[in-house]
């Protein structure tokens, strides 16, 4: 019952930062043009992103590419990771006005959407499965200081 309940502890951590991406990315991708809502919705994205990059990697994706059954699941989202970034950067770089930014926009939300579900339903079966109990507890308590030290920042990884 305990591992259970750490397990979702950790999980639901990660889960609450998930939904927040989600429907900021959906939003997202119903602008249309340089409104100041694309702009804002823009930027609480990078920011809710690069928050839980930077938590999830150093709370949740380290610890298990410390063991030979976290090492390819963690290669895997970390790969995801760095794709979500260039298409941040892409996006970043490209005018509010022009077509092809939504473009941009909706191919990061179906990127950000698969790797979520992913997380969701694979890798957290499979980190459960891992890591101790302890660990977990601390794990949780942990990211959820870095990421609110990072969304209190306002920043995202490139700026």
């Amino acid at each position: 019952m305990v591992y259970v309940a750490l397990q979702v502890l950790l999980c639901q951590a990660l889960r609450n930062s998930h939904n927040k991406q989600r429907e900021i990315a959906e939003k997202l991708i119903q602008t249309s043009g340089d409104t100041p809502e694309r702009r804002a919705l823009f930027d609480q994205l990078k920011n809710e992103l690069f928050a839980h990059a930077v938590a999830e990697d150093r709370y949740f994706y380290i610890p298990l590419m410390m063991t030979d059954s976290g090492l390819n699941i963690t290669r895997h989202a970390l790969a995801e990771h760095h794709e979500m970034d260039e298409l941040l950067e892409q996006l970043t770089e490209t005018e509010f006005s022009n077509s092809g930014w939504l473009a941009i926009a909706k191919k990061l939300s179906e990127t950000v959407h698969h790797h979520l579900e992913e997380e969701e339903h694979t890798f957290f079966q499979q980190a459960g499965k891992i890591l101790e109990d302890k660990q977990k507890e601390s794990l949780a308590k942990q990211y959820q200081t870095e990421y609110k030290k990072y969304i209190k920042s306002d920043k995202d990884s490139l700026t």
